[in-house]
């Protein structure tokens, strides 16, 4: 019996917020564990379909009766749920262990040699990358990560290994829990403005989490990034650093980019300036190409051989609702991506502009969160300028609640004059879908874009679509 996980094995754990991405991945571990599981979310979300194979019983809504019902031994909130909701008051009250995600994960990531990935973006691709490469390399690692992983089909398992690799989340600060054995920093933005009231409070953060790795630990750095290098520039950090980025300055570098039309690209890799051979991608992107030189550095550290390292990242074909394939009707192709910030924005539709040069590009965008609306609107309009035409459908709230002037109109106003006639406002989804399509052109890129409901649109614009074209 592996005692690694005795604390959690028995126990009923109760998970508010189970539909989410990183809520649903812990609830399988502490499952495959052997806790007694069970749930509650707002809202049905596909991420419950395994659970439901698992039989773990979810409750559709939040009650503070949930807690009469299951009588868990710890109840385990989500950070979109507030502390002081009638059902964690409930607990409380009948004395029983509330927990964040992160303080429960954390117990079973900080008994294992973990790989942490952190970063405002690229970090669900990047720690795919690592999954696979090391369930291909036979090493059989746990994961938790924040998209489904195709070969596993889930976006969670736990592994015979002494190996954990894990998606860490800075949003709400929780990352700090963790004491990772490999610290995988992508990039360090100024996103969620709602918790972060100042850049100081991102960088002070990342260096909290940098200073619980542990000793004799790695932390991969990709030095290409702005706030990295402000990092490294005003803080101490202590441990191994090993650095990522273009070219033969840093420890692993990317050089010669060869980007193959329709998807994919190549690159040569080098270590410590030595030339390491050719990199195949299966997926496109310079971002993706940094996301990989993470994932390669980190999986060296793990002692996986480079032939397995080039084979893994060869067959990831992406994480799911990262620029991922919805369908196709005729010669009009759809994409669905999960970017919500300006940076990721960019980085998408720059990557669809290599993969598909000669096409129009119609991008559709659901801003996330007010708060970073309100913060981030002009850039927002900026980003969304490198398509052809975008549609911007309303807010997507999440946790939030509504802001005094804050709405979509604020980026369709922000819109240069030269690009107005190109951005359309959409009161909600039936009507966008009608003016997408009605629109559509042969040999269009239909993009939806955000991290809130718009995963689902696009299956709706190819059953349109094909409805139009069997006419």
């Amino acid at each position: 019996m592996d005692k690694r996980d005795i604390n959690l094995r028995n126990k009923s754990i109760h998970l508010m917020g189970i539909g989410g991405a990183g809520m649903s991945g812990l609830a399988i571990l502490l499952d495959q564990i052997g806790a007694k599981v069970s749930g509650c979310d707002a809202v049905r979300t596909s991420y419950m379909e395994h659970l439901n194979e698992r039989n773990i019983p979810i409750i559709i809504g939040h009650e503070a009766k949930h807690v009469d019902d299951f009588m868990p031994n710890i109840l385990v909130y989500s950070s979109a749920i507030p502390n002081d909701h009638p059902e964690i008051l409930k607990a409380w009250q009948q004395g029983i262990a509330v927990s964040r995600r992160a303080e429960v994960l954390s117990q079973i990531f900080n008994v294992r040699r973990g790989v942490g990935v952190a970063g405002t973006h690229g970090k669900t691709t990047t720690s795919s990358m690592i999954s696979l490469i090391a369930e291909m390399a036979g090493i059989d690692p746990t994961i938790a990560i924040g998209g489904e992983l195709e070969p596993i089909n889930t976006n969670a398992k736990l592994g015979e290994s002494d190996y954990m690799v894990a998606e860490l989340d800075e949003s709400d600060r929780s990352f700090v829990y963790f004491h990772p054995e490999i610290a995988v920093v992508t990039n360090i933005d100024w996103d969620h403005r709602d918790h972060y009231m100042t850049f100081k409070a991102v960088t002070d953060a990342f260096s909290e989490f940098f200073s619980h790795s542990k000793k004799e630990g790695k932390i991969i750095m990709c030095m290409e990034d702005e706030g990295i290098r402000k990092l490294r520039a005003e803080y101490e950090i202590s441990g191994d650093i090993v650095s990522y980025g273009w070219g033969r300055s840093w420890n692993w570098g990317a050089s010669e980019l060869c980007h193959f039309q329709g998807g994919g690209l190549s690159y040569r890799l080098c270590h410590n300036g030595e030339d390491m051979g050719q990199i195949e991608l299966g997926v496109s992107g310079e971002h993706n190409v940094l996301n990989s030189l993470a994932a390669y550095a980190a999986a060296y550290e793990m002692g996986i051989s480079h032939e397995d390292i080039v084979k893994g990242l060869k067959a990831f074909s992406g994480a799911k609702r990262r620029l991922q394939k919805t369908g196709e009707v005729g010669d009009i192709l759809v994409y669905d991506d999960y970017g919500h910030h300006p940076n990721e924005i960019v980085a998408t539709l720059s990557t669809v502009r290599l993969m598909f040069p000669e096409r129009r590009l119609v991008a559709i965008f659901q801003p996330h969160r007010f708060s970073r609306t309100a913060a981030l609107y002009k850039e927002f309009a900026g980003a969304l300028s490198l398509a052809d035409r975008a549609f911007i459908l309303p807010i997507y709230g999440s946790d939030e609640r509504p802001m005094e002037g804050v709405s979509s109109q604020l980026i369709f106003d922000a819109a240069s004059d030269d690009m107005r006639s190109h951005y359309e406002l959409s009161g909600n989804f039936d009507d966008l879908i009608s003016s997408v399509c009605q629109a559509a052109a042969s040999g269009d890129i239909i993009l939806t874009l955000g991290a809130g409901s718009v995963g689902t649109l696009g299956k709706k614009i190819v059953e349109r679509l094909g409805e139009l074209a069997a006419k």
